[in-house]
C-alpha cells in the first residue's frame, strides 16, 4: 500500500498557568482553614492518585513542606481505588512512577489495601474507606479536577471522586461502580456527602490544567465548600481541555493508551467514543477507525481502553498485565472497553489495514491524524486531505512540508521522532523516568 504523506500540525490555544506551583500550592495551604480542623501537630494522610498529573511531584512535596511548616506530620496515603493490581506493591510503583517515593517527598508512602466501614451508600451498601486515612488527624487531598471518561454530572473527577473511589480502595470503588451510570452519577455524590461529615477531611487541593497539561489554576476547598466549588472549577477545566480539533476523521492513530494519559486508558472526551454499555457516543469527532500502537510504560501493563480502538499491534496486547487489567476492568464494570480489537504484528501493517477499511477508495483520500496520546493533543501530523481543514482553522498552522511516514525497517513508527515532546518523547531522551514495578 502507498501510504499518504504527514506534516506536522500545531494546536495554539491561549492558555493560562500558574507561574510558580509550588509557592501557589504553599499559599493555598497557609490561608486555608486547616488549623481549625487539625491539632497541632497531628499526622495529616496527603492523598495522591494514579491519574498523570503533569506537577503532580511538585504539588505533592509543595503539600508535604506546607503542611510541616504549619507544625502538622504528613505522610503521602495512595488514593486510587482498585488501580495498580489494587496491591500495596503495585500502587507504590504507581506512585513511584510519578516521582512520588519517601525519598523525593521526605515522609512516609503508605499503599496498604486495608479499609474500614463509614456507614452505608443510599443503597444499603457499605462504604469502604482507606484505614490509614480514617485514622489520621487530617486528611489532604490532591487531585486534578477534570470531566470524566464515563459521565457527565456536577461532580466529576475531583477531588470529592478521589474521597470516595480514591481513599475506598478496591472494595469502596466496585461499591460505585457495581450500580454502573447511577453509581457514578447518584451514589458518588451522596457518598461523597458521608465521608466529608464522617471523615477528618481537612483540605482539598484542586488542580485544573490547561490544554498544555500544565496546571492552569490552583485551588484550595475547604471541606464545607466542596460540594458548591467543584461544579464550577469542573466547568473551567472543561473550557481549556485540549482536544482534536477535526469534527469528522477517516483513520485516528493513537500512539500509546495508558492510565497516566486518562483513567480510561484513551478520554471518550477527546475520541469521541464512550463505549458504555447503553450510552451512545459523543456527536463529535466521528471517527471512522481507529487505532492504537503501544501502552505507556508508565501503565505498568494495565492496557483499559483498548477496547475503543478497532485495530492495535501485537505488542501491546503482549505488554498486558492480566491481573492488573481484568481487575481494573472488573471493578469498573464497564466491560465494552475491555475487548481486544484485532491485531497486526507491526505498526505498518496497523496503518496500512486502517487506511484499507476506513470507507474511501483510495489510502490519498484518507483525512488521517496522528497524536502521541489522548492528553498531548497540541501537536497533531495529518494527511493532505485534512489540509483546507487545517489552513481554515484559526488556531491550527503547519510547522513544515510533507514528509513519508517515519517507518523502522521492521515496520515500527518512530513516535519520537514524530513527538519529541510527548511524554514518550521525554522519556526516551532520559527525560522523564519511570520506575519499575519492582
Amino acid at each position: 500500500m502507498s501510504f499518504p504523506p504527514i506534516a506536522r500540525v500545531r494546536q495554539s490555544i491561549p492558555q493560562p498557568r500558574v507561574a510558580d506551583v509550588a509557592g501557589t500550592v504553599r499559599q493555598s495551604i497557609i490561608e486555608s482553614r486547616i488549623r481549625d480542623r487539625v491539632k497541632p501537630g497531628g499526622r495529616i494522610a496527603v492523598g495522591c492518585g494514579s491519574r498523570g498529573i503533569t506537577a503532580i511531584p511538585v504539588v505533592a512535596r509543595a503539600a508535604v513542606d506546607a503542611l510541616n511548616e504549619l507544625g502538622f506530620r504528613p505522610f503521602i496515603v495512595a488514593a486510587m481505588g482498585s488501580h495498580g493490581g489494587a496491591t500495596a506493591e503495585g500502587q507504590r510503583a504507581l506512585l513511584a512512577g510519578y516521582g512520588i517515593t519517601p525519598e523525593t517527598m521526605g515522609v512516609e508512602v503508605r499503599t496498604e489495601m486495608e479499609t474500614v466501614v463509614v456507614g452505608k451508600s443510599p443503597v444499603g451498601l457499605p462504604i469502604y474507606f482507606d484505614k490509614n486515612a480514617y485514622e489520621a488527624d487530617g486528611i489532604v487531598l490532591l487531585n486534578r479536577v477534570k470531566p470524566h471518561t464515563d459521565f457527565h454530572a456536577a461532580h466529576e473527577s475531583g477531588v470529592l471522586k478521589m474521597l470516595v473511589i480514591g481513599l475506598g480502595k478496591r472494595e469502596g470503588a466496585a461499591q460505585v461502580h457495581k450500580l454502573g451510570l447511577r453509581g457514578m452519577k447518584e451514589v458518588l455524590p451522596a457518598v461523597g456527602k458521608v465521608l466529608v461529615e464522617n471523615t477528618k477531611l481537612a483540605l482539598g487541593v484542586a488542580i485544573i490544567e490547561n490544554a498544555e497539561d500544565v496546571p492552569a489554576e490552583i485551588v484550595a476547598i475547604e471541606p464545607d465548600t466542596i460540594f458548591d466549588v467543584e461544579p464550577k472549577l469542573l466547568n473551567r477545566a472543561r473550557e481549556l481541555m485540549g482536544r482534536l480539533p477535526f469534527d469528522q476523521i477517516d483513520v485516528l492513530i493513537v500512539g500509546e493508551l495508558g492510565k497516566n494519559y486518562s483513567g480510561a486508558g484513551m478520554d471518550p472526551n477527546v475520541i469521541g467514543r464512550l463505549m458504555i454499555e447503553t450510552q451512545p457516543d459523543f456527536d463529535r469527532p466521528r471517527v471512522t477507525r481507529l487505532a492504537v500502537l503501544d501502552v505507556s510504560e508508565e501503565s505498568h501493563g494495565n492496557i483499559v481502553g483498548i477496547g475503543f480502538a478497532d485495530l492495535t499491534t501485537e505488542r501491546l496486547v503482549s505488554r498486558m498485565d492480566l491481573d492488573a487489567f481484568r481487575i481494573n476492568v472488573l471493578t469498573a464494570c464497564m466491560l465494552e472497553r475491555a475487548r481486544i480489537p484485532i491485531t497486526l504484528p507491526a505498526d505498518r501493517d496497523v496503518f496500512a489495514a486502517a487506511l484499507d477499511t476506513c470507507w474511501r477508495i483510495e489510502p490519498a483520500e484518507a483525512r488521517m491524524v496522528l497524536i502521541p496520546n489522548t492528553l498531548e493533543v497540541n501537536t497533531l501530523w495529518v494527511s493532505p486531505a485534512l489540509e483546507d481543514d487545517v489552513r481554515a482553522h484559526p488556531l491550527l498552522a503547519f510547522e513544515g512540508s510533507y514528509e513519508k511516514i517515519p517507518f523502522a525497517p521492521d515496520g515500527t513508527l518512530d513516535q519520537e521522532r514524530l513527538f519529541p515532546e510527548s511524554v514518550r518523547g521525554r522519556r526516551a531522551a532520559g527525560a522523564y523516568v519511570v520506575h519499575s514495578k519492582r
